[in-house]
Formats: C-alpha cells, sequence, structure tokens
C-alpha cells in the first residue's frame, strides 16, 4: 500500500493537521543533512547542535526506510535552532515560543535552552527525553508531506474554536504516536539503556495540557486543551515505539463525523 493509502485509511475523508493558533505558543541552527545556520546568535558547534544532528540523522533512516517502504520518496525537513529569537515563514517567535514545526518552510524550530527547560521547569531531564521533542516535531512534518496539516488549514475555516482545538489535539498525539515509531528502531539495534524509554514516557507526561494547566493555574479547562492530556500523550507515543508502525497511528477514529467532507 502506498502512502496515499495510508493517508486514506488514518484519515477517511479528510486529513486533519497542526493548529496554527499554537504555533507560536510552543515553539532554529538549520541542520538540513550536513548544512547548518545560526539564528539568533546560537552556537553552530556546540554540544546540543551535535546532539540534535544525530537525533535528526536517525529520524531521517527511520522516514526514509517507513517511505521507502510504501513506495514513495521521504522530503527531510531542516531543523533549526534558536537562541532568544527567530523569524520563521509561520512568524516571528521568541524563546518563550518553545519548539515548533512550520509546515509554510517546513522546518522544525528548536530553541537552545528548550532542554534545559525540560529539567529544571518541567522535571523531564535526559537524552531519550530530549529526543522525543526533536521526533516529535519531525513527526509534524511527516503529517505535512501526508497533507494532514495542509488539509486542517484549510477546514479549520469552517470550525468553531472548540472543535479546532478538538482535532489538534488529534494531530498532536498522532505526531507523538510519529516520535514513539521512530524510537522503536533504536531499541531494535539494542541502543536504549535502563530509563531510555521512561525519559520520553516522563516528558509527554509533563507537557501534557492538563498537567500544565494544573502547574499554571491550578485548575483544568479542557475546551481549551490543543495538545492532550498527560494520560493521552504517553498512550500514543508507547503506541508508536510499541508498535514500530506508522498505519497503527490514527488518532482521528471517531472525529471524522464532527467535520464532514463538505467543501
Amino acid at each position: 500500500m502506498g502512502i496515499g493509502g495510508i493517508v486514506v485509511i488514518l484519515m477517511v475523508c479528510w486529513i486533519t493537521g497542526i493548529n496554527l493558533l499554537t504555533l507560536l505558543s510552543e515553539g532554529g541552527v538549520e541542520l538540513p543533512g550536513t548544512q547548518q545556520e545560526t539564528a539568533g546568535g546560537t552556537p553552530a558547534n556546540d554540544e546540543t547542535t551535535a546532539f540534535v544532528r544525530t537525533v535528526l540523522a536517525e529520524t531521517e533512516d527511520t522516514w526514509n526506510a517507513v517511505f521507502k517502504a510504501n513506495g514513495a520518496d521521504y522530503q527531510e525537513p531542516a531543523l533549526v535552532l534558536f537562541l532568544k529569537q527567530v523569524q520563521s515563514a509561520c512568524g516571528f517567535a521568541s524563546s518563550a515560543s518553545g519548539p515548533f514545526y512550520c509546515p509554510q518552510d517546513r522546518k522544525a524550530y528548536l530553541d537552545t535552552i528548550s532542554f534545559r527547560q525540560l529539567d529544571q521547569q518541567f522535571d523531564a531531564a535526559g537524552d531519550f527525553a530530549e529526543a522525543y521533542v526533536v521526533a516529535h516535531e519531525v513527526g509534524h512534518h511527516v503529517q505535512n508531506i501526508l497533507s494532514v496539516l495542509p488539509r486542517f488549514n484549510g477546514a479549520r475555516k469552517r470550525m468553531s474554536e472548540v472543535e479546532a482545538n478538538q482535532m489538534s489535539v488529534r494531530v498532536e498525539l498522532q505526531a507523538d504516536c510519529f516520535a514513539g515509531v521512530r524510537g522503536k528502531p533504536t531499541d531494535q539495534k539494542g541502543l536504549l539503556e535502563g530509563g531510555d524509554l521512561e525519559e520520553a514516557l516522563n516528558a509527554a507526561r509533563q507537557i501534557g495540557d492538563d498537567t500544565l494547566q494544573k502547574r499554571s493555574q491550578g485548575y483544568v479547562v479542557p475546551e481549551s486543551f490543543n495538545h492532550g492530556t498527560s494520560q493521552q500523550r504517553v498512550a500514543w507515543f508507547k503506541r508508536g515505539f510499541d508498535t514500530g508502525d506508522m498505519k497503527g497511528c490514527d488518532a482521528f477514529s471517531g472525529y471524522t463525523e464532527m467535520l464532514s467532507c463538505r467543501s
């Protein structure tokens, strides 16, 4: 079955994508293969850059193999590391934005202090936790290639804010699942150490909408969730990791009736 067939199975009659309203509320040195570029004064060859380059290469190995197995070519993304601020095709972002993927320029953006924040602010330290963040943004790139993101960007014009949030949750959970798919080959190669998987699961747990809202305001507002609860994010990453199969990442079942294929 080709990639197009997988898309049809996953999305039924249309495919959803990222909520652009959240792009600037999330959060690049550009690392497309061997090229790189410095943004906002970021050191081009520091330890963080080397680590991100390694993780990005691992995602490329995974997704090149997946797409090749389905008769398609994987168009590798660029990953941009930045410090303090950056200008993307999706607009301006500051360090407070956090990691994000921009469908327009097909680049993932990662502030260089994001990993430190994982440890200090979210109690989610560890290399595999950091790799999860990179792999999640690359998961959005995979969705963009599959037309997940552009189709939602058009469909969301017909959605209420609540509907858009609900579908944004679905796309984020699929990106979590894709991040898990990326981790499977690493496990199969025997490269994971004890506790690595738990680091990624803990990272997913710490950045669930409910956990973040409880931490920041003391209560949760489910209607405003746009990334998924801690339990959901852990479950979908684990699903991708356990199966290693992108076809198992259908996070949209039961949601297609809410938004029909009307033009």
